[in-house]
């Protein structure tokens, strides 16, 4: 589940095979390295307990391995206790091969930039407070950097600090840097979701019309059956005091059924085509119509020749969007919304006005990202936020380009401008936004 409002992310958990494998890479490349050094290079190494340490790691990873499912997602304390080992072992390895005199020691990172992108902030930040602490401890270890024989390689306390400040700024750059792709792309696909979500239900109350009439279809048989017994019961027991009210009621009831049922067949038969056709003057209007009853006028606008206006089947996910557009434009008016429609023979345009404070500067630019939901007006109702950015989305599947703009000093206000090409605009009308 994401939490919007505060913006906490339960969703951010990482999958113990994802561990798994990162933990069998780090085995991998400290072996190598520690043969390199001790075999090739023939340098001087504590090996036994540099095995030891990288044995550890492999024994904890076939463990897990064999006790949990690879599928298994972690929660954020598990998976914290986890990194922190990772850690705390490659720390251990750095610290009796040099400290950070040694070339692999900004490798200390990793772990960080793990947690950053895949746990929750204070998760990070207790992983990154080790990692810090821990760098701090490699700065001052006694023993030396494998090097050749019957000779010791010394680093400079300045170049030792400049080591220690480079591989902090590193691991705070990287993780604040990950961090904020990460939410980024968590709260991108929440908006898509809901994106989807919105375009499933606009679709679906499309099609509603379809299903009553196959309710009434697959009724119509049954509630025949009721009435043929009900009128004979009616016959029999018409006159019976103790039956007779109850026979008229059931005769009468059944046959109200059977009118609705009638009606609602009537409506699906004559109406469908009708109702999965629209010009652009209904397309608006069918838009405008929801958003009447709150006290702020909405006058629409048509230019171009009626004869020639486009014509498509209804497309649940341009009814939505526009209908987001304009819901916001009415929230924030002083008094009115206007709405003009135009058609030339290139283009389709919808331009949404109102005459209240327009989007705040610093808003404007940013106005179609997920959850940027301030206008000018902070105590106004409504928002820009997740709403926009589906209002947005939809629209520009259809094929349209949207502009977004505030009024001159004669006409304040935001403007949205939405803008198909004429073929795309009618071919968008017949078929669904995907």
């Amino acid at each position: 589940m994401i939490s919007v409002g505060n913006r906490q992310f339960t969703s951010r958990t990482l999958r113990l095979e994802t561990l798994v494998r990162l933990r069998w890479l780090a085995v991998g490349g400290q072996t190598i390295a520690v043969l390199i050094v001790a075999f090739w290079l023939r340098f001087p190494l504590p090996l036994l307990p540099s095995v030891a340490l990288i044995a550890t790691l492999a024994c904890l990873n076939v463990a897990l391995r064999l006790r949990y499912p690879p599928s298994l997602r972690l929660e954020p304390l598990a998976a914290l206790v986890l990194l922190g080992f990772d850690l705390s072992q490659l720390m251990a390895l750095l610290f009796i091969t040099g400290g950070l005199a040694n070339p692999f020691a900004p490798l200390v990172c990793v772990p960080v930039i793990i947690s950053s992108a895949s746990l929750p902030r204070q998760y990070s930040l207790w992983l990154a407070g080790l990692a810090f602490a821990g760098v701090s401890a490699l700065a001052f270890t006694p023993f030396p950097l494998p090097w050749y024989p019957g000779s010791e390689l010394h680093v400079p306390p300045v170049q030792m600090a400049g080591f220690w400040f480079a591989i902090v700024a590193t691991t705070a750059f990287a993780a604040f840097y990950t961090y904020r792709v990460s939410l980024e792309t968590n709260e991108l696909s929440a908006a898509l979701a809901a994106t989807e979500l919105a375009l499933e239900r606009e679709t679906h109350l499309s099609q509603l019309d379809g299903l009553a009439a196959a309710a009434a279809h697959e009724l119509g048989t049954p509630l025949a059956t009721i009435s043929v017994v009900a009128r004979e019961m009616e016959r029999e027991f018409g006159e019976d005091p103790r039956f007779g009210e109850d026979v008229h009621l059931l005769r009468s009831q059944s046959e109200r059924c059977r009118d609705i049922l009638r009606r609602l067949t009537t409506l699906s038969s004559e109406n469908e085509e009708q109702m999965r056709l629209l010009p652009l003057s209904s397309l608006i209007e069918e838009v405008a119509a929801p958003h009447r009853e709150f006290g702020i006028a909405i006058r629409l606008v048509e230019r171009g020749e009626r004869a020639s206006e486009p014509v498509g089947k209804r497309n649940a996910g341009i009814l939505y969007g526009l209908g987001n557009l304009l819901e916001n434009a009415v929230d924030h008016a002083a008094s009115a919304v206007t709405v003009t429609a135009e058609h030339t023979p290139d283009a389709v345009s919808v331009t949404i006005e109102d005459d209240g404070d327009g989007f705040a500067p610093d808003i404007l630019a940013r106005i179609g990202e997920p959850y940027v939901t301030r206008r000018q007006k902070e105590d106004s109702a409504g928002g820009l936020g997740l709403g926009l950015f589906i209002a947005k989305t939809l629209l520009e599947r259809s094929g349209a380009r949207l502009t977004f703009e505030n009024g001159g000093a004669e006409q304040p206000g935001a403007r949205v401008r939405v803008v198909w090409p004429r073929h795309q605009m009618e071919a968008g009308f017949a078929r669904q936004a995907l």
